[in-house]
């Protein structure tokens, strides 16, 4: 069974840096891609970015482009959210999640393994 555990979220200041990780077991996840997306009280989840295990290939959501890098340790089967220049409506409950194919979507429906999520609250 697939486990994703998400570790790294904290209360910070506007501007400030902080990196999420997510440890994935249970599966080989070399044909994985994997997904942070986000979550702030009374909206919908949102994507964030993507990365395709096999290659690399990252793609991200319109609001962080340039701010957040998402990069992986295959070898440690984990996953980073470097997020950088954080604003105050980066504050979310941030969620890691796996899918097995190719093709990194932004939607949450494609996903089939979520972590518990992990509370980010930058303040100004």
């Amino acid at each position: 069974q697939v486990q994703l555990v998400e570790s790294g979220g904290g209360l910070v200041q506007a501007g400030d840096s902080l990196r999420l990780s997510c440890a994935a077991s249970g599966r080989t996840f070399s044909n994985y891609v994997m997904a942070w997306f986000r979550q702030a009280p009374g909206k919908e989840r949102e994507f964030v970015a993507g990365i395709r295990l096999s290659d690399g290939i990252r793609y991200y959501g319109d609001s962080v482009k340039g701010r957040f890098t998402i990069s992986r340790d295959n070898a440690k089967n984990t996953v980073y959210l470097q997020m950088n220049s954080l604003k105050p409506e980066d504050t979310a409950v941030y969620y890691c999640a796996a899918d097995r194919g190719t093709v990194i979507f932004a939607t949450v429906r494609q996903y089939d393994y979520w972590g518990q999520g992990t509370q980010v609250t930058v303040s100004s």
